[in-house]
C-alpha cells in the first residue's frame, strides 16, 4: 500500500478517477473468471495468477525489497497471503455454480462484512448506519437467491461467494492491521506469492491437473489479464489512490466493481437482468452506500452544526 500522504499536486478527482478504474478491471475481472473456470480449475487460477503477479511486482520492485525484507513482513505477508487465497478460491470455485453477475454483488457484501467482524476482532461497534446496511443487502441477498424461481433457494454458487466475502473482509482488516509501520508493497509481493504457493498446493490436493499444453490462446490471454492488470496494476492503484482519498468515500468507489461487474457481464457473457435480481442488485448496492456513505455524510452535518452558531452570532464577542 502506498504511504498515505494527504498533500498532493494532483486534483483529488484524479485519485478517484484511479479508484473507479480499479473497480472496472477487477468488474471485468469477475466476467474473464467465469470464462476461465470452465478449462481451468479454481485452485489452479489462483495459483498461476498469483504467482505470475507476484514475480512480475517482485521484481520491478527488487531493488527496494533488498533492504526492507525481514522476518515480520514474512510472517505477516503469509498472513495475509492465507486470507487472500482463501478469498479468491472460494470467489473462483463460486463462479462455477453461480453467475458473473451473481458473483460481481455478492462479494460487495464484504463493504457490510467489515464493521461486524472488526467488532468481534475487539474493533469498534457497529454503528445504525451498519445494521441498517445489513438488513438492506440481506433483503437484496434474498432477491438475488429467489431470481424468479418457483422456490426460494440458495444455491452453492452463491454460498461459497459469500463465504469468499468474508475471507476477503478479513484480508482488508488485517491489512490495515499490519500495514502501520510496514512496507505495505513488499507486504503485497509476499501475499501474492503465498497465494500462488497454497493455490497449487490446493490445486495438486483437491483438483485435476490443468492440461496446459491443450490451453487456447484465450485462456492465456485471460490469465494475463488476472495477473497484470486486475492483480498488480488495479491493486497498485487502489493503493495509490487511497492515500488521498479518504477510506469511506473510497470504499464506496471501489464498490462500484459489482455495478462494473453486471455491466460486462450482460455485454459479454449475454446474461440477463430479471426483475428480482435487478431489485436484489438495487438492494445490495444502496446497502454499500448505507454503510459506506451516510455516516460521512451524518459526521459532516454534525460538525457544520456544532461549527454555525459560532459563525453566525452576531452578538458573539470576539
Amino acid at each position: 500500500m502506498a504511504r498515505i500522504v494527504k498533500h498532493s499536486e494532483h486534483p483529488l478527482w484524479m485519485y478517484k478517477a484511479f479508484l473507479l478504474v480499479a473497480a472496472a478491471i477487477w468488474g471485468l475481472g469477475t466476467v474473464v473468471i467465469k470464462s476461465t473456470v470452465d478449462e481451468f480449475p479454481p485452485a489452479w487460477l489462483v495459483g498461476v495468477r498469483f504467482t505470475v503477479a507476484g514475480i512480475i511486482l517482485g521484481i520491478v520492485m527488487l531493488p527496494r525489497f533488498r533492504k526492507a525484507l525481514d522476518l515480520d513482513h514474512l510472517k505477516k505477508g503469509a498472513i495475509l497471503g492465507a486470507f487472500l487465497f482463501l478469498s479468491y478460491w472460494a470467489n473462483s470455485t463460486g463462479l462455477t455454480d453461480t453467475t458473473a453477475s451473481n458473483s460481481a454483488f455478492l462479494t460487495s457484501l464484504y463493504c457490510v462484512i467489515i464493521p461486524f467482524l472488526g467488532w468481534a476482532l475487539r474493533g469498534p461497534r457497529p454503528t445504525r448506519f451498519n445494521i441498517a446496511a445489513a438488513l438492506v443487502c440481506v433483503a437484496g441477498v434474498g432477491c438475488v437467491s429467489f431470481a424468479g424461481l418457483s422456490g426460494f433457494s440458495l444455491r452453492f454458487g452463491d454460498l461459497i461467494t459469500l463465504l469468499s466475502a468474508f475471507f476477503l473482509s478479513l484480508h482488508v482488516l488485517y491489512t490495515a492491521k499490519y500495514a502501520r509501520g510496514r512496507d505495505m508493497t513488499l507486504l503485497t509481493v509476499v501475499q501474492f506469492l503465498v497465494a500462488g504457493v497454497l493455490g497449487f498446493g490446493a490445486g495438486l490436493a483437491f483438483e485435476p491437473m490443468p492440461a496446459f499444453a491443450s490451453l487456447g490462446l484465450d485462456t492465456w490471454v485471460s490469465l494475463g489479464y488476472l495477473a497484470v492488470f486486475a492483480s498488480c496494476i488495479a491493486l497498485l492503484l487502489q493503493n495509490f489512490a487511497v492515500a488521498h482519498v479518504d477510506p469511506a468515500p473510497a470504499s464506496l468507489f471501489l464498490a462500484t466493481e459489482s455495478v462494473f461487474g453486471v455491466t460486462f457481464s450482460v455485454l459479454f457473457l449475454g446474461e440477463i437482468l430479471t426483475g428480482p435480481l435487478f431489485a436484489g442488485f438495487a438492494l445490495i448496492f444502496a446497502g454499500i452506500v448505507i454503510s459506506e456513505y451516510l455516516p460521512l455524510r451524518a459526521e459532516k452535518k454534525r460538525r457544520a452544526a456544532q461549527t454555525l452558531p459560532f459563525e453566525d452570532d452576531p452578538e458573539r464577542e470576539t
